[in-house]
């Protein structure tokens, strides 16, 4: 999804569309990761609890491939 473009300010910072926000149900005070995109120069914004259920997912995932080997 395309949101519009940012200008960074003074202090480097930028404001997240509107429509974003409303969409990803991004609120003032919430907390967001930024990351270094891997393979382009670029930056990944993702919300904290977000990125803290798929990892909570991958790692229940993983738990479950190594039981079913130990089996």
């Amino acid at each position: 999804m395309f949101y519009g473009s940012v200008t960074v300010g003074e202090r480097g910072q930028i404001v997240i569309p509107a429509e974003a926000r409303a969409e990803l149900g991004i609120n003032p005070g919430d907390k967001l990761l930024v990351m270094r995109h891997p393979l382009h120069q670029g930056l990944m914004v993702f919300q904290f609890e977000a990125v803290t259920s798929f990892v909570a997912g991958l790692t229940e995932g993983m738990e479950k491939i190594k039981n079913a080997e130990e089996a």
